[in-house]
């Protein structure tokens, strides 16, 4: 690999279940270039490694970009080399991904949970700017968390903390691909709204907004199991802003209430001072800036 030169621009990726959006930025953040393609199916480690090294090709042929951040959906090792495990995709485990990809892009890759991504992003140029102290849920395919201390990403020892998702809510409820049954995951992704309605995440918030009494009834039941699930993280963090990423955040206006009101009633007013809880402000974005911020910091 050639040595690196002084950063020009960054490239941050976020790998999902469905689409691998992809952005170029300078080192203040500013996007100036973007593409999103469908991730391979099934999302075999081959086949995406594959699918993001012809989409850096697309995006950057001239190579401006000399730093490669990228988010994946679950744990990386603590140096961000390797993809410890992705829950909701199938064979990844222990891949080695930053090692395939970096003679293929012939510039260094560092790897990072995509809700760290998103914190990290939300942090430079979003919602949490001025909040050290943070913690983030993307609510989508599945539940993915994010912890800000003092301004640091919190990640454990061996870089696999802050899986909020795969906390438990009810010993008894739905199995989930962690191992656990009753997760947040089960009850607050996608997946735990359909068991709710039948009907989509957009059609269920079109029709709340619209007043329809048995769709806002399903947005405040969901409203509280995510505001159960919230009151244990606060007590273990105390931090002073939550926020709420992913597909179904768009909905915040109906299940937020909710959440609200658990939140009321389970901690203690000492344990939620001056809590402020919001949807984030870069919406899918953050998580491929936050890629590239993780590059930044990484690289230099």
């Amino acid at each position: 690999m050639p040595p690196p030169s002084p950063a020009l621009e960054l490239l941050g990726i976020d790998i999902g279940g469905t689409a691998i959006k992809l952005g170029r930025f300078d080192r203040q953040g500013n996007l100036l270039a973007e593409l999103d393609v469908p991730t391979p199916q099934p999302q075999v480690p081959g086949a995406v490694c594959q699918a993001v090294v012809e989409a850096v090709a697309a995006l950057d042929p001239e190579r401006r970009a000399d730093r490669v951040g990228i988010g994946l959906p679950g744990p990386t090792d603590r140096d961000g080399r390797i993809a410890r495990l992705a829950i909701n995709l199938p064979l990844w485990r222990r891949i080695p991904l930053a090692d395939w990809l970096e003679p293929q892009l012939e510039r260094p890759v560092v790897l990072a949970n995509d809700a760290n991504c998103a914190l990290l992003g939300e942090a430079w140029r979003g919602a949490a700017v001025h909040y050290p102290d943070t913690i983030l849920l993307t609510l989508g395919t599945g539940v993915g968390g994010g912890i800000l201390i003092n301004g640091a990403l919190f990640t454990g020892p061996a870089g696999a903390g802050a899986e909020l998702g795969l906390i438990g809510l009810d010993p008894e409820g739905p199995p989930c691909h962690s191992g656990n049954r009753g997760s947040l995951e089960q009850f607050c992704s996608i997946g735990g709204l359909a068991r709710l309605s039948p009907l989509d995440p957009v059609e269920l918030a079109r029709r709340a907004a619209a007043g329809d009494a048995e769709a806002l009834e399903v947005w405040e039941r969901y409203g509280q199991r995510l505001g159960q699930g919230l009151t244990s993280l606060l007590y273990v963090l105390s931090p002073r802003l939550v926020l709420f990423g992913g597909g179904l955040s768009a909905a915040i206006d109906h299940f937020l209430p909710a959440v609200w009101r658990e939140v009321e009633q389970r901690v203690l007013p000492e344990s939620r001072e001056e809590l402020v809880i919001r949807r984030c402000a870069l919406g899918n974005g953050a998580g491929r800036l936050g890629a590239a911020r993780l590059a930044l910091e990484r690289f230099g």
